[in-house]
């Protein structure tokens, strides 16, 4: 290459070219720090394996429901699993409130051991607790409802009895909203709640302001007949902020985003009246005194003062919710959470099971229950009891799921609504889920629509239903009578077992009356309730499809003549040499005007 040359190349080197790639690679760089910083976390919430079902991947959708014709809102369809061992789910019904972006209609519902809908009441509010508890000998249906003020849940807790009527609305005592964490009705007959307050507070010791504020967590014992206040306490007095191992993150600076250090989520009580609290933010469990307030002990946490047994595994647990004291055991059941965020994919969520020697401070884990699928559960769950021989119901919280365990911690029954692989991105949640024998008995009339020579029936809350009869009547002088006191009136025509929520029924072709009801009734042939008057809709006449056709045929003619006459209006014509032409538009050169 001569002199000339390489000159004459060498002077034709972009001078921009270490510009261009420091520009590049700064791009691709910050390309991928934002790629982690925010794809990368979405992408650890998914929850693929290799033995998912059709159900779990999502191809019945996120959170798959089914409608009904005679009823007008969608219920979870659930997906049932059982072990081999196994006698099969718990045959009580069970009682969820899902919400999430992918549930159809949210609110307190009941299902039965199958998966069947056997009530549901859609809130707008969102709904939390929901379960059935015992006061005055009678079992009512509880659950909180209300919205989000100010970062915490501010509502009020309903109390409603077999018919589905509300009896009794809770609020706390004072300048309060209801939190949506707990309601406790103790064998005392009184209310446990909780309470978020903001409250000022000195932040300076975590890295805050001075003047900051802290959502300051209460709990009252309330008397329900009266509302008066029996007992309260506030966690601020007994512990500092510093004890919590819940991040600052920028908080605190204002009320509305006030610091959560330690996060009440359950208030039961022990055999002698203490009570017993979750802190979730402590990850401790607390007894308090019932006289003072004074602690009375610590499991778990900063200051845990019980010696585990278990090398670790009894006093470990973390962002735990649903802490239940079984008297008759010296046994402590919760949640264990293990993690508040998806940053730890070690950790699993699971159901626990402590044996409490409390005079010796001694802590022993009895039994663990986990998911098969390991899931990680990061916020809400509970487990539950079920029987005497140890058998254990545990909600998933923030998976959409519940399972029944045996006393040593096999998996029985495991039921899921929710496509389990989107769990992480909780779309379908329930706050706890519950087992437990209801009766119901609603004041509506049961639902009926007649669609050509099937009905389909439902009676939402129903829960003694059996069998649904047809049935007709006599017309006397022209007029149809509805006297079931008077015999000859109400023709009895057949009987049909209930199947599911909703039963679907063809209207035998002989009935000779065009007008029927369908009557529902008990195991001994009682009638509970009737539907409305029901019609059987018969076929089209010819004249009739004619005239559909008719408008059919008109409607599309109508649109593609407005279609037609919208496309020439678009285009201007103009009248040139005696006739009509499309005007023609051309870019004419600015200097030749």
């Amino acid at each position: 290459m001569s002199p000339s040359t390489w000159d004459t190349e060498r002077c034709c080197v972009d001078p921009r070219r270490p510009l261009l790639w420091i520009a590049g690679t700064s791009a691709i760089v910050s390309l991928l720090y934002l790629f982690h910083l925010f794809v990368v976390p979405q992408l650890v919430r998914f929850e693929f394996r290799a033995d998912l079902s059709w159900y779990d991947l999502g191809a019945y959708g996120f959170g798959p429901s089914r409608g009904y014709v005679s009823f007008e809102y969608e219920s979870p369809l659930v997906q049932i699993s059982q072990t081999d061992n196994s006698t099969g789910c718990d045959d009580r019904y069970t009682f969820l409130a899902p919400r999430g972006d992918s549930v159809a209609h949210e609110g307190p519902m009941i299902l039965d051991a199958q998966g069947e809908l056997v009530w549901m009441k859609h809130n707008w509010d969102t709904t939390h607790d929901f379960k059935v508890q015992r006061y005055r000998g009678e079992d009512y249906l509880t659950y909180w409802e209300g919205s989000q003020v100010e970062g915490r849940g501010y509502g009020s807790w309903y109390m409603l009895d077999s018919t589905y009527t509300p009896r009794y609305v809770i609020n706390p005592v004072g300048d309060y909203g209801g939190d949506l964490h707990e309601l406790h009705i103790t064998s005392a007959e009184t209310a446990l709640v909780t309470i978020y307050d903001p409250t000022l507070a000195d932040l300076s010791s975590i890295g805050g302001p001075e003047v900051g504020w802290i959502y300051d967590c209460l709990f009252q014992e309330i008397d329900i007949a009266t509302g008066d206040l029996i007992f309260e306490w506030r966690a601020s007095k007994y512990f500092p902020v510093n004890s919590s191992y819940n991040a600052l993150n920028g908080s605190g600076k204002k009320r509305a985003s006030a610091f959560d250090f330690f996060h009440i989520n359950s208030v039961d009580k022990d055999g002698e009246g203490n009570y017993i609290i979750s802190a979730r933010h402590l990850h401790a469990v607390i007894c308090i005194s019932r006289h003072t307030g004074e602690i009375l002990w610590t499991l778990g946490g900063r200051t845990n003062e019980f010696q585990d047994l278990s090398d670790g595994e009894a006093t470990s647990f973390s962002w735990q919710h649903d802490a239940r004291w079984h008297a008759e055991s010296n046994t402590l059941t919760l949640f264990d959470n293990a993690a508040h965020a998806y940053s730890d994919q070690d950790l699993a969520s699971h159901g626990m099971a402590i044996y409490l020697d409390i005079p010796k401070r001694e802590a022993t884990l009895l039994d663990a229950y986990y998911h098969p699928y390991n899931t990680k559960s990061v916020s809400q769950g509970n487990v539950q009891i079920l029987d005497e021989s140890g058998r254990v119901l545990v909600g998933w919280g923030h998976s959409a799921a519940y399972s029944e365990f045996s006393a040593d911690g096999q998996l029985l029954c495991n039921v899921h609504f929710g496509a389990s692989a989107y769990w992480g991105f909780g779309r379908v949640v329930s706050y706890r889920a519950y087992k437990a024998d209801w009766i119901g008995n609603p004041q509506s009339q049961p639902d009926a629509t007649v669609l050509g020579d099937v009905v389909y029936v439902s009676w939402n809350g129903a829960t003694e239903v059996v069998t649904w009869r047809l049935e007709t009547w006599d017309i006397v002088s022209g007029e149809l009578i509805d006297e079931p006191d008077r015999t000859g009136n109400v023709i009895a025509v057949q009987e049909y077992e209930k199947t599911g929520f909703e039963t679907e029924i063809s209207v035998p072709a002989e009935l000779d009356s065009p007008v029927f009801r369908l009557a529902a009734l008990d195991v001994e042939g009682n009638v509970l309730g009737v539907t409305d008057p029901l019609q059987r809709t018969g076929e089209e006449s010819t004249l009739d499809n004619v005239n559909h056709w008719i408008v059919g045929i008109a409607s599309v003619a109508c649109i593609c003549g407005l279609v037609f006459a919208l496309s020439r209006l678009r285009t201007p014509c103009v009248r040139r040499q005696g006739r009509w032409r499309r005007s023609e538009y051309q870019l004419v050169p600015f200097g030749a005007q």
